[in-house]
């Protein structure tokens, strides 16, 4: 039961420490029409946690394709 509530805090803080990596990169800025490809960047830069500040820069790239004409 102990190491759940250790795993837990774990994962909080570093979710935390994920968003405060975004609040300083500005994505939360601009909350008017986000893109997919937007979204997903914020969304993986709050996973990637602490990574933010050893170099990991997370960007998404959301392609949809145009209808055939």
């Amino acid at each position: 039961m102990r190491f759940g509530t250790i795993g837990g805090l774990i994962v909080i803080l570093w979710l935390v420490l994920g968003g405060v990596a975004a609040y300083e990169r500005g994505y939360f800025k601009d909350t008017g029409d986000t893109s997919c490809a937007e979204f997903g960047t914020i969304v993986v830069t709050v996973v990637a946690g602490p990574l933010n500040w050893m170099g990991v820069n997370p960007k998404i790239k959301c392609d949809v394709p145009e209808p055939s004409k």
